[in-house]
């Protein structure tokens, strides 16, 4: 004969209720019971246990030392349970843990700088920021929303654009003292071309040819690094030519920290920035849909 299910917490929250008015009746009307009912409830709690939890040897019902172990306990318990239903329901005010994965650059430069704004607006959410060039799995690494460049691959995944910048060929002004100032694509053979230690959906860098084609120029230098802000201190340093989006060095443009290259040969190409997050509409949790919101509003890839 199969077991009757026991509904843990109904007997939790009656046994609470029982202790926090200190009778069966009291407890009975506030929960919409008859005291019989309330009884029988605590009694059969109580032979499931195998532990006394309320004395009634007295008119005032009083605690036994397992009793008020439980209620320690099950109140705890309680308070999470409703905790846990608030932050899971979509419609709710934004509160919780948000944890997001960004690649660095946007991590460090937008992203970051935006957050003490956000915060303050949302004073009952925490984030968790993690920054890497690594394509991650939202769901292996329990990340509510990841901030990827370039073109996204078939997922399950849904993207909010925040932005596009123009790519630019860059290199620092000592470098170029030392080099010389290509002219034409043909002229980067005999430059140090920085590249990224991971696989790019291109594998070299695109130019208009003299026919409006567009031409790819592989890529050799003795530097791979592992994320674009890493590459542009790097360019910034003196050691090559890098290939950024002009969001992410236009302010060494203006300064004269980076000069612009080759740009009568740009293909006019976009590095697109999204927001990526798993699930949508009512299902979306409210701390996320907030944090989506409020990139969408603020976000300024230029």
């Amino acid at each position: 004969m199969a077991r009757p299910e026991i509904n843990r917490s109904g007997e939790m929250e009656v046994f609470a209720r029982v202790v926090e008015t200190g009778s069966f009746s009291a407890a009975a009307r506030q929960l919409r019971m008859t005291p019989s009912a309330v009884s029988k409830l605590i009694a059969r709690l109580e032979a499931r246990l195998g532990a006394r939890l309320v004395s009634r040897s007295t008119r005032k019902l009083q605690l036994t030392p397992e009793g008020a172990g439980f209620y320690e306990s099950a109140t705890r318990i309680l308070a999470e349970m409703l905790s846990a239903e608030r932050e899971a329901a979509a419609g709710s005010a934004p509160r919780g843990r948000l944890r997001v994965n960004s690649y660095v650059p946007f991590g460090q430069l937008k992203l970051i700088p935006l957050l003490p704004r956000f915060l303050e607006r949302f004073p009952e959410v925490s984030v968790d920021v993690v920054l890497t060039d690594n394509v991650i799995d939202l769901m292996e690494e329990r990340a509510d929303v990841a901030i990827r460049a370039g073109p996204l691959g078939e997922s399950s995944l849904i993207a909010r654009k925040l932005g596009q910048s123009p790519m630019v060929l860059v290199a620092a002004p000592s470098y170029l003292e030392k080099r010389g100032v290509p002219q034409t694509p043909d002229d980067l053979a005999s430059h140090n071309l920085l590249a990224f230690c991971f696989v790019r959906h291109i594998s070299g860098w695109p130019f208009l040819g003299t026919g409006g084609e567009t031409t790819m120029v592989n890529l050799s230098g003795n530097a791979l690094v592992s994320d674009g802000e890493a590459m542009r201190h790097m360019a910034l340093a003196g050691a090559g030519i890098a290939r950024l989006a002009r969001w992410h060095v236009g302010p060494d443009i203006e300064a004269g920290r980076l000069v612009a290259l080759l740009e009568p040969f740009n293909p006019g190409d976009n590095e697109v920035t999204h927001a990526v997050y798993v699930g949508q509409g009512k299902h979306l949790p409210a701390r996320v849909r907030a944090f989506l919101d409020f990139l969408v509003e603020t976000v300024r890839m230029t």
